[in-house]
């Protein structure tokens, strides 16, 4: 059926045309690449997660080894591998010394290569079915993945070396193909969503199959129809043909690793972080409500207009996107509210689903006029535009709030941000946002026309103020582990071992290339290091005890000054060999870091660096 015809349910759209559509997507293929590869390798990567990724992807392309992903010399469980094997393909690039120089464009080459798919399929999903009484689809087709593109999740996640923005591009390239095919099972296959899913399980586990499960699930029962998406959509072979692509890395990886992959994986990252809090991530039961409305900033009031007004049953399939996209949204929020653990990101994918929700509100409402336009959709528009100017006049009252930044890590943070004058950039892009709304607003033109134009507003804010922004964090918080980590090498003598303590960096290995022996503030601390100089093994290290063949006098430590302050750290006579930011460069006699622990022991401090620890590396 064709898109453009509507039926009982509403006013026809516009047909658009093969060329239309081709530049359409080419606009949007366009700002896609300025959005998320902008600048994309300029800030190295950020502790503390992302350089876990980054160095088992890493060591993936330096070792062969593409099977299980390790870091620091140990396995790493906690995600499946399609991360580290599309960041490895980056690393195995050549020349990457030359074009990476800080590591980091492969290391986020995943999530941004992620983002700008789904970019491309909103889009186009769009285009071909556009809402019922869409007379502009060409514009409602931009402000879809444009709304995904600028959310405050996607602009962080989108450049961040982690597997969340890849779980949700796929999930939702999955989810949007479930629904095309659905909408339209003359024109679209039944099994590229599955194989997309496979993917998307091979991206974080088992989580992908449950969201699209759960949402389509509550699709089928919005329409008060399951059996018409099981007819079309397949499920059984689709899980089946998910389950060929996805299982056999899972079955060789228990099969080689054995039970501590069970364990860690399934047993902590999957059932324990759903079932028990970790990591102390423990939030209220309604905290993805505020993530969700902060997540769809600035244009959270037609995210509601769109869920508020979801049609209930009486929709043909083709007309269908805007109760699937609330289904979506709804499963994403419904599964990670019932989760113990909590985090921003869990919601990631679910803005796909908000922006198609936001662009569908747009529909048929001009900004301004009481002609086609619902007083909710007036009110939600003059909420966008206090929310922008709201947003403008903080930016450009930065030095009130700005010297309130705190951050041990980066104690100049506020005087040099005030200096740069980004924050006035930042006032300059929302400030013309609420103006160029409030003009529109005067020339009664289609919502569709007025948010667009602001995202034109927000693509400058990005460019010229968000990613210095990023830039400037990066040389006061990073740069200092990276200038400390070619110290110690260029310090390092035949043998000796590196000891990181204090604020524990897993960028320090990711920057060495070298095990980096991480021990926290306490007493037990130092304790755990001469330990573990002496006995402990991982893949490519080997602790020695003094005295015996191999074992270095000394070892090298990073210790930040908060830590070397306490007193179990003082009187030890460290060489002193750099001061870089908070860092202080030591080489310590192992003499008299062990006699120090002996003591400790003496008082009832013991190593404990053994115990089973999840997180560890």
């Amino acid at each position: 059926m064709s898109a453009s015809t509507a039926g009982a349910e509403g006013p026809l759209s516009v047909n658009v045309s093969g060329r239309q559509r081709r530049q359409v997507l080419a606009l949007v293929l366009t700002l896609g690449l300025v959005v998320t590869f902008w600048r994309l390798g300029s800030t190295g990567v950020v502790d503390e997660t992302p350089p876990l990724f980054a160095a088992a992807g890493r060591a993936m392309a330096d070792t062969g080894d593409w099977l299980t992903p390790r870091v620091n010399g140990l396995p790493r469980y906690d995600k499946p591998p399609l991360v580290y094997w599309l960041m490895g393909f980056g690393y195995a690039l050549p020349g990457r010394e030359v074009w990476d120089p800080l590591g980091s464009w492969a290391a986020r080459l995943p999530s941004a290569l992620a983002t700008l798919g789904l970019m491309l399929g909103l889009a186009d999903t769009v285009l071909r079915w556009p809402f019922p009484g869409d007379a502009r689809p060409r514009l409602t087709a931009l402000i879809a993945p444009l709304a995904f593109a600028f959310s405050p999740l996607v602009l962080v996640w989108s450049r961040t070396a982690v597997s969340d923005a890849l779980l949700c591009g796929l999930l939702g390239l999955s989810l949007l193909l479930q629904w095309r095919r659905f909408a339209a099972p003359q024109e679209v296959a039944w099994w590229p969503a599955w194989v997309i899913l496979g993917f998307a399980v091979l991206a974080k586990g088992p989580v992908a199959v449950v969201l699209s499960g759960l949402a389509l699930l509550m699709f089928g029962a919005l329409r008060r129809d399951l059996v018409q998406p099981w007819q079309r959509l397949r499920p059984l072979p689709g899980l089946l043909l998910t389950a060929l692509i996805s299982l056999p890395w899972y079955a060789l990886e228990l099969l080689v690793e054995g039970q501590p992959f069970w364990d860690s994986f399934f047993g902590y990252h999957n059932l324990q972080r759903f079932t028990s809090v970790v990591n102390y991530h423990l939030q209220p039961w309604w905290f993805f409500g505020p993530v969700m409305l902060v997540a769809a900033l600035p244009f959270t009031p037609y995210l509601l207009i769109g869920l508020a007004r979801v049609p209930r049953s009486g929709i043909a399939p083709e007309h269908s996107l805007h109760q699937f996209a609330a289904c979506w949204l709804l499963a994403v929020l419904l599964l990670f509210t019932t989760a113990a653990t909590k985090l921003p990101s869990y919601w990631l994918p679910a803005t796909p689903a908000a922006a198609l929700l936001v662009a569908q509100a747009t529909v048929g409402s001009t900004v301004g006029s009481e002609v086609g336009s619902s007083r909710w959709q007036r009110m939600a528009w003059a909420t966008c535009l206090a929310l922008i100017a709201v947003l403008a006049a903080g930016f450009w009252l930065g030095s009130l709030w700005v010297p309130l930044i705190e951050d041990p890590e980066m104690p100049t943070l506020s005087m040099d941000l005030l200096a740069s004058g980004l924050l006035k950039w930042a006032a300059v892009w929302f400030g013309a946002a609420a103006v160029l709304g409030a003009g529109l607003l005067l020339q009664r033109r289609a919502a569709a026309q007025a948010l667009l134009a602001m995202q034109g507003c927000l693509l400058g804010f990005h460019l010229t103020a968000l990613v210095p922004i990023a830039e400037l964090a990066d040389r006061l918080r990073q740069q200092p582990v990276r200038d400390a980590a070619s110290l110690m090498l260029s310090q390092q003598r035949r043998g000796e071992p590196m000891v990181m303590v204090g604020a524990m960096k897993p960028s320090l290995h990711f920057y060495t290339g070298q095990v980096i022996l991480y021990e926290g503030q306490s007493d037990g601390a130092l304790v755990n290091i001469a330990d573990r100089l002496a006995h402990e093994q991982r893949r490519g290290w080997s602790g020695y005890p003094l005295g015996s063949p191999g074992a270095s006098r000394t070892v090298l430590v990073l210790i930040d000054r908060g830590t070397a302050e306490r007193d179990y750290w003082r009187n030890l006579q460290p060489e002193l060999l750099g001061q870089i930011g908070i860092y202080d460069v030591w080489r310590l006699d192992r003499t008299r870091l062990e006699q120090r622990a002996q003591t400790l022991m003496a008082d009832g401090v013991d190593a404990d660096w053994e115990e089973p620890r999840p997180e560890r590396y």
